[in-house]
Formats: C-alpha cells, structure tokens, sequence
C-alpha cells in the first residue's frame, strides 16, 4: 500500500486546491494531508495566512472525509516529524512549492517527491484570489 503525504497552506479552500489533492490521491492508495502551521506559513511566507490553522485544518478535513483520507496539523518546530511519523512512499508538491524541495531530497532520500501540475494558476492561487477579492 503506498501512502502519499501533501502539504500545503489551504488559506481559503478553492478548486486549485481540491485539484491538487485530488491529484495527490491518484499517486497512490492513501493520502495524509498536512496543513501549515501559521507560525511555519510566516516563516515561508513572510506573512500570517489570512484564516487561522485550525480552521484550516477544518476545511481540509472536510473536503478529505469524503475521500476516505486524513488531514492533521504539520509540525511546528521540526517540520520533517509528520514525515518520518506516516512513512509516506511519495511526497507530493504543488508547482509553486519550492521552500523544501532541496532538503525533501536530501533528508529522505527513498521518498519519491512529485511535483504537480498547476490548475488554472492565473485564477486558482490562493495570493491572486486574495488581491481580486480584496480590491472589491
């Protein structure tokens, strides 16, 4: 049974996200989901996300009790603990998550880390759905 592991933000569920999951789904036979911590979302990012991660985690949670497959929190001080926790056979990667790439590779190297494909990006980012909807 091969286990696949995604990470990301979440902030404001939308279809790019549901199809990066959805994605994710079809590397293998189960997938755990792991949301950002906000303290880890302004360290990348430089800035909080604009819902909190427990509410977050909520929508995710959500979305996955319909397919049959887990959401939890991501670490806090070790980032790797949920990894090393689940033992996933592939990580799954959004196109334009590029913070933990390198050390992905050099930390578990038996891990297979896939990269996805974009779903209409110039719509479905979380950053350019904030600024439309901000200027409203």
């Amino acid at each position: 049974m091969k286990k696949v592991m995604a990470f990301g933000t979440f902030d404001g569920l939308h279809p790019g996200h549901l199809n990066f999951l959805k994605q994710a789904r079809r590397l293998g036979d189960s997938l755990v989901v792991v949301v950002a911590r906000d303290a880890n979302v302004r360290k990348i990012k430089g800035r909080f996300p604009r819902l909190g991660e427990g509410e977050r985690l909520r929508k995710v949670k959500r979305a996955m009790k319909r397919w049959g497959y887990k959401a939890v929190l991501g670490g806090l001080k070790d980032p790797y603990v949920i990894i090393r926790k689940e033992k996933p056979g592939v990580i799954a990667l959004g196109y334009d998550q590029k913070s933990f790439d390198r050390d992905l590779k050099k930390k578990f190297p038996k891990i297979k880390i896939a990269r996805l494909k974009p779903y209409q990006a110039n719509i479905y980012k979380s950053s350019k759905l904030i600024k439309r909807y901000a200027k409203k």
